[in-house]
C-alpha cells in the first residue's frame, strides 16, 4: 500500500520505516526543512536502536521517501497517518493545532478514498473533529471525496521501538467502518507471525485506551515510589519488597521498580492531559492526579538526598551525574529527573560533572554551560568529585570498575537514583551508598 506519515518525529519516523520494512511504499512528510535534509543525506535526527539501519535499507530499496510537500504525496496516497506532536498546553491540555493543520493539508490534498489515522495522542474526540475538518475542506474545494477515520493509538517504548513495533503485543484500531477494518488488518497483519493481536473497538474508545495505558504504568511507578519513601521511614527493603509483589500474577512483575520518577514525552503529557479530560467531562481523577503530584514529588528526592547529607549546602562541591536521558536506549531529555536534579544540585553551589551516552547535546541545548561540566568518559566525568549521582540505567553504568571509581573521586560517596548497585557489596568496597527505598533515609 501507499502510505503517507504526516511528521517526522518519534512515532511517525518509527512507525514509517517499519511499514515500509514490510513492503509497503511509505511518505514521511514534515515542514522542518532540514530534518528532511537530514533524513535525505541518511542521517537521522533521533537516538533509537536500529532506527538508521532501517531507514538507510528502505530509502535504498526505494520504499521509503522523506518530502516536505503534503499535499502530492497525500493525493496519491492509500493510507495517511497523522503523527504530528501534541505537546501540552499550560493547563496540562494537549496542544491539538498540529493536529488541526494535519487536517486541513488532508482536506485540501485528497481526490480519491482515502483511509485517515491519527496515530498522535490525542484527547478523546479529536478523531471525530479531525473528520469534520477534513469534510468542511472538501465543502470549500466543492467536492465529493470519501474517506473514513480511524484512531490507531502507538505504544512504543523509546529505546525499544523498532522491536515493540515489529512484534507488537497489542494493536488497538478504533473505527466505524467495515472496510477500514479490513484495510487495517491487511496492514497490520505481516507483524503478527504467531496469532493475530489486534483489537477494534470504537475511536472514543481507542482513544481513551492510549491515555489510560500509560497513566496505568505511569500509577505503578508512583505507587512503588511512594511504598519506597514509606521503607526508608521504616527500614525495609524495597527490593525485597518488589520481589514479594512480583510473585503475585495478579500484580505481575513489570513497572515495579522504585526510582527517581519518570519522565519523558509520553507519561508526564498524558497523565496531564487524562486529568484535563476528566475536568473538562466533569468527572475528577483522583488517583491520576495523585500519581502526578507523587512525581513532581519523586523527581526531586535524589537532590534532595544529596542535600541533607552536606547539609543544605553545596557551595565549592563537585558532583558527577550519570545518566542525562529519561530512560537508556534514547537521547531524549524531555521531562527527565536528571534535569529536575542538576537544577537543584547547580542553585545549591555545585558544580556538576555530567555524562551520557547519547544524550548530552539535547541536555546541553536545555542545561546550557554554567557550573556543568560535559564528559566524554564516564570515568573523566568522576574525577575530584565529592559524590556521584546515577541517574539513568545505561548498561555501561551497570558494572563498573569501582576500584577505579573510587580511585578518582575525592570522596566514595553514591546516590542512586535507579537502585542499580547492591548496598552491601559497595560498602564492603568503602563507599557510603544512598538508594530509593533501602535502609535509614537522611
Amino acid at each position: 500500500m501507499k502510505l503517507v506519515m504526516l511528521g517526522t518525529g518519534y512515532v511517525g519516523l518509527v512507525s514509517g520505516s517499519c511499514f515500509a520494512e514490510m513492503g509497503n511504499t511509505v511518505t514521511c512528510v514534515d515542514t522542518d526543512e532540514e530534518k528532511i535534509r537530514m533524513l535525505n543525506d541518511n542521517r537521522t535526527p533521533i537516538y533509537e536502536t536500529g532506527l538508521d539501519t532501517m531507514i538507510e535499507h528502505n530509502t535504498r530499496k526505494k520504499r521509503l521517501f522523506f518530502s516536505t510537500e503534503a499535499s502530492e504525496a497525500i493525493r496519491n496516497a492509500d493510507v495517511v497517518f497523522i503523527c504530528v506532536g501534541t505537546p501540552p498546553n499550560e493547563d496540562g491540555s494537549a496542544d491539538l493545532g498540529y493536529v488541526w493543520e494535519s487536517a486541513r493539508t488532508i482536506g485540501r490534498s485528497i481526490g480519491k478514498f482515502t483511509l485517515v489515522v491519527t496515530k498522535s495522542t490525542v484527547p478523546v474526540g479529536t478523531t471525530r473533529k479531525v473528520g469534520e475538518i477534513i469534510a468542511g475542506e472538501l465543502a470549500e474545494r466543492g467536492l465529493d471525496v470519501p474517506f473514513d477515520m480511524v484512531n490507531n493509538p502507538e505504544f512504543l517504548k523509546e529505546g525499544n521501538a523498532i522491536a515493540d513495533f515489529m512484534r507488537p503485543d497489542r494493536v488497538v484500531v478504533g473505527t466505524n467502518s467495515e472496510y477500514a477494518r479490513t484495510v487495517m488488518r491487511r496492514l497490520y497483519m505481516p507483524f503478527f507471525r504467531t496469532g493475530e493481536r489486534i483489537t477494534f473497538m470504537s475511536i472514543l474508545s481507542s482513544e481513551l485506551t492510549k491515555y489510560a495505558s500509560n497513566s496505568m504504568l505511569a500509577t505503578r511507578i508512583s505507587f512503588m515510589n511512594e511504598i519506597a519513601r514509606l521503607a526508608e521511614k521504616i527500614g525495609a527493603d524495597i527490593e525485597e519488597i518488589r520481589r514479594g509483589m512480583a510473585q503475585d500474577k495478579r500484580i505481575g512483575k513489570y513497572f515495579l521498580y522504585a526510582g527517581a520518577g519518570y519522565g519523558g514525552s509520553c507519561f508526564p503529557k498524558d497523565v496531564s492531559a487524562l486529568i484535563r479530560t476528566g475536568q473538562v467531562a466533569g468527572c475528577e481523577m483522583n488517583v491520576i492526579s495523585a500519581v502526578n503530584e507523587v512525581n513532581k514529588t519523586q523527581k526531586r528526592i535524589v537532590a534532595e538526598k544529596v542535600l541533607r547529607f552536606f547539609g543544605g549546602d553545596l557551595s565549592g562541591r563537585k558532583i558527577a551525574v550519570w545518566g542525562l536521558a529519561f530512560k537508556p536506549e534514547t537521547d531524549d531529555v524531555r521531562e527527565a529527573p536528571s534535569l529536575e536534579v542538576i537544577s537543584i544540585i547547580r542553585r545549591a553551589g555545585a558544580v556538576c560533572s555530567v555524562h551520557d551516552p547519547a544524550a548530552m547535546d539535547n541536555a546541553r541545548a536545555v542545561l546550557g554551560d554554567d557550573s556543568i561540566l560535559y564528559s566524554p568518559d564516564s570515568y573523566r566525568a568522576l574525577e575530584d568529585t565529592d559524590a556521584l549521582v546515577v541517574m539513568t540505567e545505561w548498561m555501561e553504568y551497570r558494572t563498573p570498575d569501582w576500584k577505579t571509581v573510587r580511585s578518582l573521586m575525592k570522596n566514595p560517596l553514591v546516590f542512586d537514583g535507579r537502585n542499580l548497585y547492591d548496598p552491601d557489596e559497595l560498602g564492603e568496597l568503602g563507599f557510603q551508598y544512598f538508594g530509593i527505598g533501602y535502609g535509614t533515609p537522611i
